[in-house]
C-alpha cells in the first residue's frame, strides 16, 4: 500500500515537473508579471496602468503564441490569473 502511494506521488510529480517545464519562455514571462503584481503598490499599478505602452517585441511574440497555442495560453492563465487579479482586487482596479 505504501509502495502504490510513493509511485502515485513520484508520477504526479513528473507530470508536475514536466508540464512546468513544457513552456520555460512562458514561465519566465508569468513569473515576471507576478513578481511585478507583487511587489508593485497599488500607486505603481495605477500610474502603469494610465501610462499604457506598446508591447515590446519579445511581449508581441509571446501574445501570438498565446494566441496560436491553447495549451500554452491555458498555462500562462492558470499560473498569472489569481495572484494578479488578487492585487488588482486590493487595489480596488476590478469590483
Amino acid at each position: 500500500m505504501k509502495r502504490t502511494y510513493l509511485v502515485a506521488f513520484a508520477l504526479i510529480m513528473l507530470y508536475v515537473s514536466v508540464g512546468n517545464a513544457q513552456y520555460p519562455m512562458i514561465d519566465t514571462v508569468a513569473n515576471k508579471i507576478i513578481q511585478k503584481y507583487q511587489t508593485s503598490t497599488c500607486e505603481q499599478l495605477w500610474i502603469a496602468k494610465s501610462q499604457k505602452k506598446p508591447p515590446t517585441l519579445q511581449e508581441q511574440e509571446l501574445i501570438q503564441v498565446l494566441h496560436n497555442d491553447a495549451q500554452a495560453r491555458a498555462a500562462f492563465i492558470a499560473k498569472v490569473a489569481a495572484p494578479v487579479a488578487s492585487k488588482m482586487f486590493d487595489c480596488g482596479m476590478i469590483p
